[in-house]
């Protein structure tokens, strides 16, 4: 019995002595969301039109709308850009 024990205990140190195992580095995709704020939405003149504002008015108004919303577009569009 004591024979039997022995071989135990030596086979057990002689599987500690092994190779080490080799480390292995793995790359996993992790989602993290790419957009940290949108911009601020500009308000338009066309919004704060009355009902009956005449067409010349609402012309008036969306030509001053124009700028600023290609600016907003252009804003959004470089968010956009950011997280392809």
């Amino acid at each position: 019995m004591l024979w039997a024990c022995a071989l135990v205990v030596v086979l057990m140190l002689a599987a500690c002595a092994g190779p080490a195992p080799v480390v292995q580095e793995v790359k996993v995709p992790v989602y993290r969301s790419c957009v940290t704020g949108a911009p601020e939405r500009p308000t338009f003149a066309v919004r704060g039109l009355a009902p009956d504002s005449s067409d010349g008015e609402k012309i008036l108004a969306l030509a001053r709308d124009l700028p600023v919303h290609l600016k907003y577009e252009g804003q959004l569009e470089a968010v956009i850009a950011g997280c392809l």
